[in-house]
């Protein structure tokens, strides 16, 4: 049978907070597969945010939504801005009210590799992210440490994640030890119910 890939495991954490109805975030959208996945989980009477940074990666996104059955692209509302944005960009209705964000770090594949998240952005687009959660939502992030600079992110995520207060969240990490040629992982951090 196999374990999950880190992507599939992502995608489980985030389908296990998320209701019919409900907002979602994809940070990150890159060729829009969790924009993809985020929009079906929320149904018909949700919405998704999604951010990037790249032009090129908010087309293949919405190209991506029009090819797939069954997803109404109107459901999401794509900007192109940092992550780090998230808070000035997602409405103050809804602040408090997402059920679940996804990051996928890295650049975006097929494009610029001298494109790529970082810690400078990243950190402040993860603490946001904690702030624009409903009590018992989720951020999932995706991290590659194979890449230039990815490893440095990925360290940087760990620490972030590691130094929350219990008190208020839970953080997991899903990776594959044995794997060879630095594997990516996944960091998830939940906000606890109060």
């Amino acid at each position: 049978m196999g374990f999950l890939s880190v992507i599939s495991c992502a995608h489980r954490l985030a389908a296990s907070r998320i209701r019919p109805g409900d907002a979602a975030v994809d940070a990150t959208v890159g060729t829009g597969a969790d924009t993809a996945f985020l929009c079906r989980a929320v149904g018909a009477g949700g919405i998704v945010y999604g951010f990037d940074i790249q032009q090129e990666a908010l087309d293949r996104a919405a190209q991506r939504l029009a090819r797939e059955p069954g997803l109404d692209a109107s459901r999401v509302r794509f900007f192109l801005r940092s992550h780090a944005e998230l808070w000035e960009a997602v409405p103050e209705e809804r602040r408090g009210r997402i059920s679940a964000i996804m990051f996928n770090l890295g650049y975006l594949p097929g494009g610029d590799q001298e494109i790529i998240t970082r810690p400078e952005s990243t950190i402040p687009a993860l603490e946001a992210a904690i702030a624009l959660l409903r009590p018992g939502g989720i951020v999932t992030a995706v991290l590659y440490p194979g890449h230039p600079g990815g490893r440095e992110e990925a360290e940087a995520v760990e620490r972030w994640a590691s130094l929350l207060p219990e008190s208020q969240f839970q953080t997991i990490m899903y990776r594959f030890l044995n794997r060879s040629g630095n594997p990516p992982y996944v960091i998830a951090v939940e906000k606890k119910s109060e």
